[in-house]
């Protein structure tokens, strides 16, 4: 374990091995995944805010920081400039088209299976890369390693938290489930030791957590893996 660990550690006080990094060419979202990751996080944004009876502009509103509440957290909070859901001009048309068209079909979309798995599958995509966008968007920040994590992780699931906390729910991804926020961080610290202690390319880094958290994803809920509460029983 040593072995794994101390170059990690080496890199954190090593500001030539953040620079050779950065020189490196960034890992981008595909095109493609970049939409699509943002429409069906505002479709199961809006049937959350459908559920709890929103009218159309709050079931817009929860939609909007379903499918981009982790950048909003990354950028509004921790380094201070504009994101992506403001630069961008086609994330707002994207999501009113799917708050539309949950609306429009809100009685058959609530009874389709297919609509969750097909989530499931962008989760199991789209989560991981947004994450490692927000790894390196804060190592070029300067930003120490623990807090690169921290940014990376956000970036990842913090969507969820801010539309389960908007309509008045705990997050999902606090609660034991199946493995989804333990898997985010494992492929942050595992993104760091390759690409930061290691010298591996970070798009071929990158691929391999996205294709790595995919099947620690898919395998949780084909096969029920569950994390458990720390406080097995509520205390007497």
């Amino acid at each position: 374990m040593p072995d794994v660990i101390s170059p990690l550690l080496d890199a954190m006080t090593n500001q030539e091995g953040r620079e050779a990094l950065l020189d490196q060419a960034q890992f981008q979202v595909p095109f493609l995944l970049d939409y699509l990751a943002v429409f069906l996080w505002a479709v199961s944004g809006a049937i959350v805010g459908m559920h709890k009876r929103y009218d159309f502009a709050g079931v817009l509103v929860v939609a909007i920081l379903a499918s981009t509440g982790g950048s909003l957290i990354r950028d509004g909070i921790f380094l201070q400039q504009t994101p992506p859901v403001l630069s961008n001009p086609w994330y707002i048309p994207v999501i009113i088209a799917a708050t539309a068209f949950v609306s429009l079909f809100r009685r058959r979309i609530t009874k389709i299976v297919l609509v969750n798995r097909v989530v499931d599958v962008i989760d199991g995509v789209g989560v991981p890369a947004f994450a490692i966008v927000g790894l390196q968007l804060s190592l070029q920040a300067g930003i120490p390693l623990p807090g690169v994590v921290l940014v990376g992780v956000t970036n990842g699931v913090g969507g969820g938290i801010l539309r389960d906390l908007l309509v008045g729910d705990t997050p999902s991804a606090l609660k034991p489930g199946t493995i989804f926020v333990s898997g985010v961080v494992l492929i942050c610290v595992v993104f760091l030791v390759l690409t930061y202690g290691f010298g591996v390319s970070k798009e071929w880094a990158a691929w391999g957590m996205i294709a790595l958290f995919f099947t620690i994803r898919m395998l949780s809920i084909r096969y029920d893996w569950r994390t458990r509460p720390v406080l097995q029983e509520p205390p007497a």
